[in-house]
């Protein structure tokens, strides 16, 4: 339920409209003293309705009847209310039928039948049907046969006059009286969008994804509308009707009036929607019927952000099997970054646009306090000037400082309207591989020619002068989860092989150096190398991983490569079912890293092989590994001195023989091998301290983080201690 609702009900109940048990189980109206249940879903739409029509209608409760009974041939049935036009209540005037906030488009379509032959039987005028989220009206005929006329609205009482619209931005026109948009709460937001969706692929006319790219353009066309309609201008994101319109004309005109709000918004933001509205004028009326009262602009920013995310959620697991970051993880990494409004941030797989999103508000509440601007309230003390500083603060930081990389189109298209939903930014959200190279050059390489085609004038605009910051050594922070699982093969993406961790180098301990390049690598550890070229000196990388990255033996070297890029500030070990309600089960851990510059990766480097080579040198390393292949060989010629013939060679024992002389070898090399190893890493500790090299980590494990494997909150987050120990440590380190 909304602010405005509730305050209906307030004021019902102030005016001894109607009335609560101690529970508010039941719903007493008062002047018919008739008492019904109000658990009941359609009952809570029918209580607003009735309270509607006297407090904002201002039709006299006294001409109101509900649960009025209605003969329909031979049966009985009855109209949830009636609204009179005399004082004896004998002549029928409107006809409400009220359902379930959750109802489908079909059944509402049904219920509106439903009213229309009530309104018919009792010779009304008007009939209005509402699920409390869409409304729909419209005027009955008297002409024969009986026919319908869609209206915006219902007359209010004592007026005969149709308006022709029913919302105009701050509520008056021309001295007349209209509606205004409304804010609503979350869960009714995510519920608009959940049937708005339902609305254009219910009846199989469209596909799931189509009516998500759809439903998209429409509430990009509505935020535009909200934005650009001065105070006394009527909305153009709503029905129009004059009297006796048939639905052919005004859902021709309305969707007229959409497609011209959507190119509008295009000549501004032309890489947001590349395709145009491919909607029926009957689709475009049903999910206008859903949106076109509330207000998305002036909505609060957490809960429309929560509403998108929810619905958008749910639908690309089930569609797309794409798992976004939990927000309690995507806040606590953001909270603890020094992010302000001068950083440059960059997600470089930014799915939906969690991390964006939440360095925005960050930045959007550094500059609620810094103008002393309380987002809650009017703010009707603070001058014009002061709120253009407030908004240039923020909305210049989204605009020329927030970037974001998503590979499939889509989903960057839905990122892009999560940041149109939460005021701008969406302008650097670009379509891209973010593992792909970043010069203009290398990306018309990378791409077949369908794909060039397919993406010139996408690459123009990410590469080109709007996101000429799009480049090397630039941004401040990267904040991101990466997909996990995933594998680069060279076969298929050719720049593998351009990346350090693309490659497989000799060991140290390898008598004869290599490299080559690897067939496939994961996804995850390319990231952490590629964050490393877009970050400057000193600028931070937030990512997730899973926990295989630390802690398997096999990926040694990738920790190798990390110490010499970066100087690790922490680790924060997730639980395990941290990413299990999105149903991904991964062990992951958020690791903090700061970019060192080139001369102290040098450093690093040269000191780790002056050590290395120092004690091969101490410890007579190559000679033992000489005197061991020697002493194989030597065993393998008298092995086969011993069995000279081929036939001897092909028995059990030779086999088995040789075998185990292989084996011990290996065993032995192993063995020295590990010595060397643990001898490395003790005196490089010892000599990282002496020469300034070693450094505190910040670790944490995070055993809570505030819901259950199942999404349920918990009541706790651990993240919110860990969190505030954790800033300032970074604190001490930029």
């Amino acid at each position: 339920m909304n602010i405005f609702e509730q305050d209906l009900l307030d004021e019902g109940i102030a005016k001894e409209l109607i009335a609560f048990d101690e529970n508010n189980e039941y719903i007493t109206y008062c002047y018919q003293d008739k008492r019904r249940k109000y658990t009941n879903p359609e009952e809570q739409i029918q209580a607003l309705a009735f309270l509607k029509l006297i407090l904002q209608y201002g039709y006299p409760v006294e001409r109101i009847k509900l649960f009025d009974s209605v003969k329909m041939g031979s049966s009985t049935r009855e109209a949830d209310i009636i609204v009179f036009s005399d004082e004896q209540c004998l002549a029928p005037y409107i006809v409400v039928e009220c359902k379930k906030q959750d109802i489908s488009d079909l059944e509402f379509k049904n219920a509106v039948d439903q009213a229309f032959s009530y309104a018919t039987t009792e010779l009304a005028s008007y009939a209005w049907v509402t699920s409390g989220l869409k409304d729909e009206y419209f005027q009955v005929l008297k002409e024969r046969p009986r026919k319908r006329s869609s209206l915006p609205d219902i007359p209010h009482f004592g007026s005969k006059e149709i308006p022709e619209y029913k919302y105009v931005a701050g509520g008056e026109r021309e001295n007349k009286k209209y509606f205004d948009l409304i804010k609503i709460e979350q869960d009714q937001l995510t519920q608009i969008f959940k049937q708005a969706h339902n609305a254009l692929w219910g009846g199989g006319e469209l596909n799931p994804s189509t009516a998500f790219d759809e439903l998209d353009k429409l509430i990009f066309c509505k935020i535009w509308d909200e934005k650009n309609t001065p105070d006394g201008e009527p909305y153009k994101f709503q029905i129009y009707a004059k009297d006796k319109q048939d639905d052919e004309i005004i859902n021709q005109r309305l969707a007229q009036r959409v497609n011209e709000l959507y190119e509008e918004g295009r000549k501004k933001d032309p890489e947001v929607f590349k395709e145009d509205i491919r909607l029926n004028h009957a689709k475009i009326r049903a999910v206008v019927g859903y949106l076109e009262k509330i207000n998305l602009s002036e909505t609060d920013l957490d809960s429309k952000g929560r509403a998108f995310e929810t619905f958008m959620g749910s639908f690309f697991r089930g569609d797309f099997g794409q798992y976004f970051t939990p927000r309690e993880i995507v806040k606590f990494v953001v909270d603890v970054l020094p992010i302000s409004n001068t950083s440059f941030v960059l997600d470089t797989s930014c799915g939906s646009g969690g991390f964006l999103l939440h360095a925005l508000d960050k930045v959007r509440k550094q500059a609620d306090e810094k103008f002393s601007i309380d987002p809650n309230k009017e703010n009707t003390n603070i001058n014009l000037e002061k709120f253009k500083k407030h908004f240039n603060y923020w909305h210049s930081f989204a605009e020329k400082n927030l970037f974001g990389i998503e590979i499939n189109e889509q989903i960057a298209r839905v990122a892009k309207m999560n940041m149109i939903i939460h005021d701008d930014g969406h302008t650097n959200v670009i379509v891209y591989d973010g593992l792909a190279p970043i010069s203009e050059e290398s990306i018309k390489q990378s791409e077949s020619e369908e794909a060039k085609k397919r993406k010139e004038r996408l690459n123009k605009l990410a590469i080109g002068k709007q996101n000429k910051d799009f480049k090397p050594n630039h941004f401040d922070f990267i904040i991101t989860n990466p997909p996990f699982g995933s594998t680069i093969k060279q076969t298929e993406k050719a720049y593998l092989h351009q990346y350090n961790f693309g490659n497989t180098e000799s060991s140290w301990l390898d008598l004869k150096p290599y490299r080559k390049g690897k067939e496939n690598q994961s996804t995850e550890v390319l990231f952490i190398e590629q964050a490393h070229k877009f970050l400057k000196d000193k600028g931070i990388l937030a990512i997730v991983i899973p926990d295989g990255i630390l802690t398997n033996s096999s990926l040694q070297t990738i920790r190798d490569g990390i110490e010499e890029m970066y100087r690790i500030i922490a680790v924060i070990s997730m639980p395990q079912s941290a990413f299990s309600h999105t149903g991904a089960g991964v062990k992951s851990s958020v690791l903090f890293l700061q970019k060192h510059c080139q001369e102290q990766t040098q450093k690093i480097k040269f000191f780790k092989e002056k050590l290395q080579h120092t004690l091969k040198i101490s410890q007579q390393y190559e000679s033992k590994m000489r005197d061991l292949e020697i002493s194989k060989k030597k065993e393998l010629k008298d092995l086969n001195a011993k069995y000279p013939s081929q036939e001897d060679k092909e028995t059990q024992l030779y086999k088995d023989t040789k075998a185990h002389i292989s084996t011990e070898y290996k065993e032995k090399v192993a063995t020295l091998q590990d010595t060397m190893t643990e001898l490395y890493q003790q005196e490089k500790s010892r000599l990282f301290e002496t020469q300034g090299l070693d450094y505190e980590i910040f670790m944490a494990i995070a055993e809570d983080i505030g819901y259950d494997a199942t999404g349920k909150p918990t009541g706790n987050n651990e993240l919110d201690i860990i969190g505030e120990k954790l800033r300032e440590f970074i604190k001490g380190l930029v």
